[in-house]
């Protein structure tokens, strides 16, 4: 009995020590797990099917921002000003433009700082100036009737912080969580709220700001972002807002299911 009691103590400090391994883990690195950016060379050349312009924005600490403008094939709707997820560059976010410009929209899309060409190190308070920045480029050198700001996971807290500031015609969030850490796994809610981190990206904290038509869409079976995380905004809608479920879409493949395509036609014609 003894011994069976002494294995007991032995595996729980183990799993002990595996948890307090992966908590300061997580405290030290979370910088890490949360930008995943990949670098391109200033000469990379992107290869879309689509015709694009590519910009390079200055920042007000003069760093610049990495941006490409696609066109629709006819006389623009409006202007579709993208911010997009964690990971990656704009050579992979590029192919999304079409679903925008194929129901007449220019989408300009924006190489977080430290990602693809843009200068710079990943930061929050940075991304949300950056984005205001932007926003204010577009206005003076782009000049369309309708602004529209979209927000793709991690982009979707850049993108609702703006919209707080600057009352676009329109905001529309795929995929998006609360706040950031509630994506974490619940086991490891404990060490969040001990630790306090360092990043927000808080959706909940920005939509009570936000005056213009909202259109929340995610999708049931999204494993990156809990669908609990995404229902805790459902209440912060405004009437005439509009919350948009997707039944067995995921984090990545919500623009495959045709109730997405239809959804974004309705709400862009």
């Amino acid at each position: 009995m003894k011994q069976k009691r002494r294995w007991i103590v032995r595996v729980l400090m183990l799993l002990g020590g595996i948890y307090l391994l992966l908590s300061l883990s997580f405290y030290f690195l979370h910088d890490q797990v949360v930008f995943q950016p990949v670098k391109l060379s200033r000469d990379h050349v992107f290869d879309f099917d689509k015709p694009h312009q590519e910009f390079f924005i200055p920042m007000e600490d003069g760093i610049a921002v990495n941006a490409l403008l696609f066109l629709a094939s006819q006389e623009p709707k409006g202007l579709v000003l993208y911010f997009h997820g964690n990971r990656d560059n704009l050579q992979r976010w590029g192919n999304y433009a079409v679903d925008f410009t194929s129901l007449g929209y220019d989408v300009l899309m924006i190489d977080y700082r430290g990602y693809g060409k843009s200068e710079g190190k990943p930061s929050e308070q940075q991304y949300y100036r950056d984005a205001r920045t932007v926003y204010t480029w577009a206005k003076q050198q782009l000049r369309h009737d309708r602004f529209i700001i979209y927000g793709r996971s991690l982009g979707s807290a850049v993108a609702s912080q703006l919209a707080s500031e600057v009352n676009p015609d329109l905001l529309i969030l795929e995929t998006p969580f609360d706040e950031l850490w509630g994506v974490v796994y619940p086991i490891f809610q404990p060490t969040v709220m001990l630790i306090q981190p360092r990043l927000r990206f808080s959706n909940a904290e920005h939509l009570k700001k936000v005056e213009c038509k909202e259109v929340i869409i995610y999708g049931t079976n999204d494993w990156v972002v809990p669908r609990s995380s995404t229902e805790r905004l459902k209440p912060l809608l405004k009437p005439g807002d509009e919350f948009v479920v997707i039944e067995g879409g995921s984090h990545n493949n919500l623009r495959d299911f045709p109730e997405y395509q239809l959804a974004l036609s309705r709400i862009l014609q």
